[in-house]
Order: structure tokens, then C-alpha cells, then sequence
């Protein structure tokens, strides 16, 4: 493994790890079940306060069910005053936790209905649901009463909190559409996230979701083999190099940005401007010769190359070379990538950069290896071909990371990271107040500016995503909207606040 940050499993590895940790940290099943409750309680307690809501706990027959009665049982003892519990007898099969804790659950709380049909059942939109029906291991669609009674629960308008992951939905794999499962407006889920939780078609399913650590071994967590990577604070404070005492520019690297065109300045600056505040030492802004008074208006520290004199010069001394950021997709354009693309040396390649790539497949071939891509979704779908899910798209972004040796910045909400590995770097950072033009030219200056300061190309990618996300993290705290050069300019705060 390149590196080492947080695995994401799948629901059969998290059920191992729940087999593991019993047999070798001398717990019982029923009282991780209990240390998984507690867990749930904390939060919810902090979300919903009122002791007077109403609650109804809707509870399976297997050890989510068994995780949803031992809620019960602790919110009641907490003085939470009026809880009821739905148990669904929908088959002839439960779990011996679930009946433990029915068994622990009646000695206090005799407010326990038993349905054997969801249409026997009313539900006001006044209720807070929580959801303990069926967990992670679900392989197949709902079918039956449970589709009725997932139904029944969609249409009161009642808040829905999900116990581990919502009723219906899979942890992994394609995300049916249509869905006919829960629609959570919280999900706590157990130590890890569920990968499908960063996928788009998630939004359907949960409006935003928690993970509280339950006590499971992490150790064997990190040891099982994923190709799904978390990145978190840690793995970025600990990967991020201080500036240190008597460097100088030359230290942190030169950047070259093959950008911009007459009507597209704009990109140009931004992700010329993006490098220098990440802490580049020396950009040169090669852009057209009619840019040249906005680039040393707007951004005094950088210095100017024509495109005329670009084959001039010797790309070598450049530790990152960006292109395409508004630089257009003219013969002009196309000749100069094709250009730069055979000197074999790594690329930082974005928006027209990859719009012409996408209409001359030839030069998919020529693309160097540990060259950066960084395409939105329908940029990667012109490179790659149609794709019908965010799973499947994935699975090409793997698939052409290894085969030929790049990473793909693949941009979302939650951005994955192909590495040449095989691995898929999440980034948890990032908020809605960024949807606007410009952040995928501050994004592309913001990786070719740790590119140049002598990060790898995975490390660039990785930290470029996380620290572009957390400075829009930071920034949304005070506006509803930020702009692309707000988000530029907040970079060197980012990068102070890391290490303190």
C-alpha cells in the first residue's frame, strides 16, 4: 500500500471485524451491541434533546433490530419519555442478541407493538423514526412488508435517524435507482463510513450521516485488504513538510501554467494565483501575450512566458507543468498539448486540456506517466466513454489509473483519488459553498503548486483535494457562498492551521 490512511470495508470485512474483535478482546457479542448503542445515544442525544419527543424505534428481526432495542432501553433510562418500539415479525427468524435485548427492553419499557403487516400501522410526521429495521447486510432489494412499511415511513414526513445505515440500502456496489428504501435525514454508522455513502446516488437515501467509533479492533481494520482509502487530518499533517529555516524560493519549486485564452483569462489567473498561495516558489504564467497586463495587475509575483517562446525553453527546469485552464481547443492548442505531452515528463491536466484529449484518442497514449488528471464528470465520461452510476464510473477510473500509470482526480462532492496502485483516496472535505466557476482552475493550480515543491504525484493530488476542501470548509462557516479567488486567497491560513 502507497500510504497509509483509513480503510474503508466492505460490509462482509466490517461483520469480520465484529467476529474478530469478540474473539480476541474478550467481549461478548451483546455487549459490543451494547457499546454500539451507547455510541448511537451520544449522538442522538446531542441532536434531539427534548425528552418529551415522541420516538418510535422500528426494529428487525436480526442484530440491527438487537442494536435499535438496546437503544431503546438506554434512551428510556436517559428520561426520554415517550418511546415506543415497532417490532416487525415479518419472518420466523431472530437474531439471540435481538431477543436478549427484547428480554432487557420489556423490564422497563412496556410500549413494545408487535406488526405482522405494515398496513395496520399509522404514523404521524410529528415522530422522530429511528430506523433499526435491516443493517449492512442486505445483498438484495426490499421485497414484501418491509417494502410497505419502508414505504409507509418515506411518506409521513416523520425525521428518519438511521441505525448504522439506512433500511434498503447497500454498502457497496451500484446503487439501485429507483430506490425504495429508507430516506434518512441522519445516519450513525458504526467505526467506518460506508463507501457508498460518498457516492452521488447517495443523496436519494441520507441527508448527512455520522460515524461513532463502537470499540472495534483498528488494527485488524487497517490490516484487512481495501482498495478504498479515507483520508484524514492526520495522514495530511503528518505528509505536509514545514517550511523551514533558511529555504529560499528555489527550495519550493518552480510551476509553469499553460493557461488561458483571450475570452478565459480568468482560469489562467486563478490557477496561476491558486499555486503561489500554496506556497510555490517561482510560477510562470504562460499565457497569451494579451494577458500580459491582467496577469501583472492581478498577480505581481508571477512571471510571464509567450507562448510563442514556450519551445524555447527547457521544460526541465519546471518541477510542475500544468495545462488547460481556459486555454481553448483550437489547432493552436491542440499542437501545443500534443507538444508538451511528448516530453515525457508528468502533466497537471485539466479542463480543455482534457476536452481536447477527449477528441483525439491518440493522445490518451501519449500522456506520461504519474501525469495528473483532474476531470469533473461529464470531462471524464468524454475521455472514458458513458457510464450509467458513479460505481461503474469508478471502476473505469480504477481500471485506466493502473493501466496507465496516473492518477485521476475524479471531482465530486467527495473527490476520488485513482492512484496507479489500485487505491481510491475519498476526500472528506468540501461544502456545497463552493459550487462555482473557478474551483477546478484553483484546484488544478493548488496541485501543481505542491507538485513543484517535491510531493509525489499521489501526495500531490491527495493533499491539493483535502486542502482546497478544507479552506472551503473554513470559509463556509462564515459565508453561504465563496468564490473561487475567496477560497485562493484563504489557502495560506489553511496551511498555517494545520499544524497548530
Amino acid at each position: 500500500m502507497l500510504i497509509e490512511m483509513k480503510n474503508l470495508l466492505t460490509a462482509a470485512q466490517m461483520r469480520a471485524v465484529d467476529t474478530y474483535t469478540i474473539q480476541h478482546h474478550l467481549i461478548t457479542s451483546i455487549d459490543l451491541m451494547e457499546q454500539a448503542a451507547m455510541a448511537f445515544v451520544e449522538v442522538f442525544i446531542k441532536k434531539y434533546p427534548n425528552k418529551q419527543q415522541a420516538i418510535l424505534i422500528t426494529c428487525g428481526q436480526g442484530n440491527n433490530g438487537g442494536d435499535g432495542l438496546a437503544i431503546a432501553r438506554i434512551l428510556t433510562t436517559e428520561g426520554f419519555l415517550n418511546i415506543r418500539v415497532l417490532l416487525t415479525h415479518f419472518s420466523q427468524n431472530s437474531s439471540a442478541d435481538y431477543l436478549q435485548n427484547l428480554e432487557r427492553l420489556r423490564k422497563i419499557n412496556d410500549r413494545v407493538f408487535i406488526i405482522e403487516h405494515a398496513d395496520n400501522w399509522e404514523l404521524s410526521k410529528d415522530v422522530i423514526v429511528i430506523d433499526a429495521l435491516l443493517g449492512s447486510g442486505l445483498n438484495k432489494p426490499l421485497s414484501g412488508e418491509y417494502v410497505a412499511l419502508v414505504s409507509l415511513i418515506n411518506q409521513s414526513g416523520a425525521t428518519v435517524v438511521a441505525v448504522d445505515v439506512p433500511t434498503g440500502f447497500n454498502s457497496e456496489g451500484k446503487i439501485s435507482e429507483p430506490y425504495h428504501g429508507i430516506k434518512a435525514d441522519l445516519t450513525i454508522s458504526f467505526q467506518r463510513p460506508k463507501i457508498n455513502f460518498f457516492f452521488p446516488e447517495s443523496t436519494q437515501t441520507l441527508r448527512r450521516f455520522e460515524v461513532v467509533p463502537i470499540g472495534l479492533d483498528e488494527n485488524y481494520i487497517q490490516a484487512l485488504p481495501s482498495p478504498w482509502k479515507l483520508i484524514s487530518h492526520q495522514f495530511v499533517s503528518d505528509t505536509l513538510k514545514p517550511r523551514e529555516n533558511f529555504s529560499h524560493k528555489g527550495t519550493y519549486g518552480r510551476v509553469l501554467m499553460v493557461a488561458g485564452n483571450i475570452e478565459t483569462m480568468g482560469a489562467a489567473l486563478l490557477a496561476t494565483g491558486a499555486s503561489l498561495n500554496i506556497g510555490a516558489g517561482l510560477v510562470t504564467a504562460c499565457i497569451p501575450q494579451s494577458g500580459l497586463t491582467a496577469l501583472n495587475v492581478a498577480l505581481p509575483e508571477a512571471m510571464f512566458l509567450s507562448r510563442e517562446a514556450l519551445q524555447e525553453v527547457a521544460l526541465s527546469k519546471y518541477q510542475a507543468i500544468a495545462v488547460g485552464p481556459g486555454l481553448g481547443v483550437d489547432k493552436e492548442q491542440t499542437q501545443l498539448l500534443e507538444y508538451l505531452l511528448i516530453q515525457n515528463q508528468p502533466l497537471v491536466l485539466d479542463a480543455d486540456a482534457l476536452n481536447i484529449i477527449s477528441t483525439h484518442k491518440g493522445f490518451l497514449e501519449k500522456i506520461p506517466v504519474q501525469s495528473i488528471l483532474t476531470p469533473h464528470l461529464k470531462e471524464f465520461d468524454r475521455l472514458f466513454g458513458e457510464h450509467q452510476n458513479w460505481w461503474q464510473r469508478l471502476e473505469t477510473a480504477k481500471e485506466e489509473a493502473q493501466k496507465r500509470q496516473i492518477i485521476i482526480v475524479l471531482k465530486n462532492q467527495y473527490t476520488f483519488i485513482c492512484l496507479p496502485t489500485g487505491e481510491i483516496c475519498i476526500n472528506p472535505t468540501g461544502k456545497p459553498a463552493m459550487a462555482q466557476g473557478g474551483m477546478g482552475d484553483v484546484l488544478t493550480g493548488v496541485i501543481a503548486g505542491l507538485l513543484a515543491q517535491g510531493y509525489s504525484s499521489a501526495e500531490s493530488a491527495i493533499l491539493g483535494v483535502y486542502l482546497h476542501g478544507k479552506t472551503g470548509d473554513a470559509l463556509a462557516k462564515s459565508y453561504g457562498v465563496i468564490s473561487a479567488s475567496t477560497l485562493s486567497k484563504a489557502i495560506p491560513k489553511t496551511l498555517r492551521n494545520i499544524h497548530i
